[in-house]
């Protein structure tokens, strides 16, 4: 299949390698230069990816590098989104006139950045993917070089409008990611991981962080029982306003053993600890990550938004994100992702979207 996939970050490399040794044809569309510099310069001279994955070296040849955007999308028959959710609305803006009539585009994750594209959609009869989380947890290692961490063994996903998903099972089928669908992309976007682990771990961890000046893993210390009893908290109103909106009510870690375990028989939070102790990525090593920086005003404040919309209480999500703003002396409420920036009248397009 041909694909455009948006973004030279961890994700969007490793994914462009392991889609090309599936046999995929790629083009990587170079989206800024604020990160990885040598990466990024490496990759584009020479079109060459390595993966490294439970000891192997493989060698992936992309089909095409590139930061032109005017003809990243012309042979795509499916776009990839790998970029960090702060910059979608301006990405999105700027990608939609060179989209082709009838493209699906798939958002590694989107919290609900469907919304920038429904006013689109009618016209250009795009068919929008929003998934939970990317398939693969993987870290750039060197210029050119990246290793998976992990691999998700399912991956889920909402769809919309909703009358696609057919379609959109059939094509991604052949990507081998084992999607597997929920009832909406609001559904999706509330069920990313970071919205729950990365803001309560990194918020809670601003102390070590400064004191270790970065040598820190936070998946492996910040869950003490009484951090565990606020991310507990915080998914308590989550799947408050995902009752509200009338989707079903799975708790951050049975959704976390849908996404990393086959095994039915296995406690969830035994899951998420497996996970956390032996293949959680290393950091954050400064409090300005984007544990914080883009999780909590794309995450928490919609998630928030949300809530007041719906007449839903969430003041452990209002507390958290008090904190991070008066940590970073930024106020993420004003720069965040709410249902006025969203836009209203999308957001009710998605909700009434039907099969």
């Amino acid at each position: 299949m041909n694909i455009t996939i948006v973004g030279m970050g961890h994700a969007g490399t490793t994914v462009a390698a392991d889609l090309t040794l599936k046999g995929h044809k790629i083009t990587l569309l170079k989206t800024s230069n604020s990160m990885h510099k040598d990466h990024h310069k490496y990759v584009m001279e020479n079109k060459q990816i390595k993966i490294l994955e439970n000891n192997v070296d493989r060698c992936a040849e992309i089909y095409k590098v590139t930061d032109n955007f005017e003809n990243a999308f012309e042979e795509a028959e499916l776009v990839i989104i790998f970029i960090q959710t702060n910059y979608h609305e301006q990405l999105i803006t700027k990608m939609v006139p060179y989209l082709k009539n009838g493209q699906i585009v798939l958002i590694e994750p989107g919290y609900l950045s469907t919304s920038y594209f429904v006013p689109y959609c009618k016209e250009k009869n795009l068919t929008i993917v929003e998934a939970e989380s990317s398939p693969i947890d993987c870290r750039i290692v060197s210029p050119g070089s990246v290793e998976v961490l992990f691999r998700n063994v399912r991956n889920p996903i909402g769809v919309y409008p909703k009358k696609q998903q057919i379609f959109v099972e059939e094509l991604l089928e052949t990507l081998e990611y084992n999607f597997i669908f929920t009832d909406s992309v609001i559904e999706a976007a509330l069920h990313n991981p970071n919205l729950i682990v990365h803001t309560v771990g990194a918020i809670m961890s601003i102390p070590r962080i400064e004191y270790t000046n970065g040598e820190y893993w936070m998946y492996r210390e910040v869950f003490t029982p009484s951090v565990w009893n606020i991310v507990k908290q915080l998914d308590l109103e989550k799947m408050n306003v995902l009752s509200c909106l009338g989707y079903r009510r799975l708790p951050y870690v049975e959704a976390c053993k849908e996404r990393n375990s086959l095994d039915e028989s296995r406690d969830a939070q035994t899951v998420f600890f497996d996970y956390a102790n032996n293949s959680s990525p290393k950091g954050p090593s400064i409090v300005n990550s984007r544990y914080i920086t883009e999780d909590v005003p794309e995450g928490l404040v919609l998630l928030e938004s949300l809530g007041c919309l719906l007449g839903v209480d969430t003041p452990t999500c209002t507390g958290l994100i008090n904190c991070a703003s008066a940590a970073l002396q930024r106020d993420f409420r004003r720069e965040g992702r709410t249902i006025e920036r969203l836009g209203k009248v999308s957001i009710d397009e998605i909700l009434n979207d039907q099969d």
